[in-house]
């Protein structure tokens, strides 16, 4: 027999009505058909004067069940919940807690009056899924918040507190002690008076405010189908009877549910979920983790001590040169004064998490640490030397992890006596900003090693991806892939401007040339030195990078690169430098240049992608093909909205995809390993 997942009980004259749907009590059909029952036993039943909802556990309701939304809606369906809610004769007071978030808070704001305690988050996030809010959030926030702030909310998917939804009148109070207590005394304080959203006008505003508001939405949101159509629902409220403007908002979400956006974003929705477990065949309990010793105070590693300063972990810094290790403290120290001067954190707090370093040179320290990472220079013989003396200093049953991006994690845990003790971490730059962190299994590491991780990138408040062991891992593997390929068509005809156009219209958030500028073309060229000798003859190999470098054109950081840069700012077209010397390369190829079209650039791109995609998969550096598209997404720039390259493939036609990418092989010759896509393409 199915679980109930609604309750109601009294006290005295008022009806608690609990949600009761863990983890997060979304509103499923069983939620919305327990919620219709319920509010009509308030409204028959005489002994009840109001009611209250409030969610059981940890949260109110933190959404829809997004399992339901690429299918057929069963109802009853949420507005329906809602209008009983408003036509209800007696008031209904929602009691928040925790989040309130889509669905949660239009239900929410159908209630009487909403009493909130003060952990509580509250917004309409929808338009992060390719949708727009179907209850009424269109309609009802605007009411309260006024259109163009209505507009800068949802279109941006802000989630806000429980003190700033106050402040914007979204809830009536905001309390430290039970939040049910609470409600139950405001909704007999409001002694039978109704008092719905629905009824109230939107407020006067001066309409170039809500013309900049949609403007600067539409530029934020990349001209995404779901944004325009925020905007425009919420702009109908200004301007149409609530229940004609109500009916359209349902239409347009329920359209929008089924988009080719909607269905990307929703797969790389679970996609996050899924990326921060480990595979059945790895699970055990993470060692418990207090204090990390993070092993080198350049820009990354001071960027790591951030990271784990805000998660409450006590932290030390180790240098062997003393102006490098004041330079990583005043880094730190910066970034929390700078936070403090913003109004993003209280003094309180910077001094707490400042209080919580300790600057070191001494490496007998180590033995107090749970956790060692080591972000010192990319080179294996220095990591090396690294381990070799950390192996020295470590207490037994440490997790050593190493920050490389494409080193051989099992040359360097077997510098150690203990290499079932030594990971990956992969942190992404800059390491306090970047969500993904890819977590390296070396052929020796303990499940618990692992297990640790992941879970110290979780509460790191980072997307952890579970990685083999493999050169640049998942993503730098691709990503190695992507820029190979792009520079092949350098030779073949396109120039670095319209490879980078191309794909930033395809939805990169940069294209490759651009990325290579300001990364600093010499980080590449330095180690593509040192693969030189493992580079068998007959590759095919683009010498454009390494011929603009020799040139002192190292990027952005010498004022040319690809581009010239003046005052920072890059040149809209490459020079007659580059060109000439992309005009050479093609020349020593033997290569007859040709226009390439943007969609040709994009295809050949993607291809490369999916292919390299594929043969990862295949060799189980990535334990699943999501996993692939999360590294993309939050690593890499690649379009959420379009899913991610794995997502990206199983659209197309499987066919023309397998003959394309044949094709690519072809005209890339040797070193393009053409891939089993079956893995890839199969459906999780």
């Amino acid at each position: 027999m199915e679980k109930a997942c609604v309750h109601t009980h009294a006290v005295g004259e008022v009806c608690v009505i609990t949600i009761d749907n863990p983890p997060i009590n979304a509103s499923s059909m069983a939620v919305r058909q327990g919620l219709m029952a319920a509010i009509d036993t308030l409204a028959k039943d005489a002994n009840f004067k109001a009611g209250v909802i409030i969610g059981a556990g940890t949260t109110f309701v933190a959404g829809s069940d997004l399992r339901e939304f690429g299918l057929p809606l069963p109802s009853p369906h949420l507005p329906e919940v809602i209008l009983a809610i408003e036509h209800c004769p007696k008031p209904v007071v929602a009691a928040l807690h925790g989040a309130a978030l889509g669905g949660g808070f239009e239900l929410a704001l159908a209630c009487d009056a909403r009493v909130a305690a003060k952990d509580t988050v509250v917004g309409l996030p929808e338009v992060s899924l390719g949708i727009i809010p179907g209850a009424g959030g269109t309609q009802r926030l605007p009411r309260r918040v006024g259109v163009a702030k209505a507009i800068q909310m949802i279109c941006s998917a802000q989630r806000i507190s429980a003190m700033e939804a106050s402040a914007l009148n979204l809830v009536d109070d905001v309390v430290t002690d039970d939040v049910l207590t609470a409600a139950i005394a405001y909704a007999l304080a409001l002694k039978g008076l109704k008092r719905r959203i629905r009824d109230e006008a939107v407020p006067t505003e001066d309409q170039s405010l809500v013309t900049q508001a949609a403007e600067t939405a539409t530029r934020l949101g990349k001209g995404r189908p779901a944004v325009q159509a925020a905007i425009d629902a919420i702009r109908a409220s200004q301007t149409r009877p609530f229940d004609e403007a109500l009916a359209e908002e349902r239409a347009v979400f329920m359209h929008l549910r089924l988009s080719p956006d909607a269905f990307a974003l929703r797969h790389i929705f679970f996609a996050e979920r899924d990326s921060t477990k480990l595979p059945k065949e790895l699970l055990a309990n993470p060692l418990p983790i207090d204090t990390v010793c993070v092993i080198g105070a350049g820009t990354m590693g001071s960027g790591i001590v951030i990271c784990a300063l805000d998660a409450g972990l006590r932290v030390i810094l180790l240098e062997q040169d003393e102006a490098a290790l004041l330079r990583g403290k005043e880094r730190v120290v910066h970034h929390y004064r700078d936070r403090v001067a913003a109004s993003k954190m209280k003094a309180s707090v910077a001094a707490e998490r400042e209080a919580h370093l300790q600057c070191t040179l001494d490496w007998q320290l180590l033995a107090q640490t749970d956790l060692v990472i080591e972000a010192v220079f990319e080179d294996l013989a220095v990591k090396q030397a690294v381990f070799k003396k950390i192996d020295q200093f470590a207490r037994p049953g440490a997790v050593l992890a190493t920050n490389t991006s494409y080193l051989d994690v099992d040359a360097i845990a077997n510098a150690t006596s203990r290499p079932q003790d030594v990971i990956g971490l992969h942190f992404f730059s800059p390491a306090n900003v970047m969500k993904l962190l890819e977590v390296v299994r070396g052929s020796a590491s303990r499940h618990e090693v692992l297990a640790t991780g992941m879970a110290l990138g979780k509460r790191l408040r980072k997307l952890p991806v579970l990685a083999g062991n493999a050169f640049g891992f998942i993503g730098n593997r691709i990503y190695n892939a992507y820029r190979n390929q792009c520079e092949f068509m350098l030779e073949d005809g396109a120039l670095p401007e319209e490879v980078d156009a191309a794909l930033k219209q395809f939805g990169m958030a940069m294209g490759p040339f651009a990325v290579a500028d300001m990364s600093g073309l010499d980080i590449a060229w330095r180690m593509r030195k040192a693969q030189a000798d493992t580079r068998a003859p007959g590759v095919r190999y683009v010498d454009i990078l390494d011929r603009l470098c020799e040139a002192g054109r190292l990027g952005r950081k010498t004022g040319a690169g690809y581009y010239t840069y003046v005052d920072g700012k890059p040149s809209p077209t490459t020079d007659a430098v580059v060109r000439q010397i992309i005009e050479d390369a093609s020349v020593r190829r033997g290569i007859q240049r040709q226009k390439l079209s943007a969609e040709t650039i994009q295809r050949r791109a993607m291809l490369a992608i999916v292919n390299e995609a594929a043969c990862l998969l295949g060799e189980g550096v990535a334990s699943r093909a999501s996993d692939i598209d999360v590294v993309l997404v939050h690593g890499y720039g690649f379009p959420r909205w379009v899913g991610g390259p794995v997502h990206w493939a199983r659209q197309q036609d499987r066919e023309a995809l397998k003959q394309d990418i044949c094709e690519l092989a072809s005209r890339c010759g040797e070193g393009f390993v053409l891939a089993d896509l079956s893995l890839l393409l199969a459906q999780e």
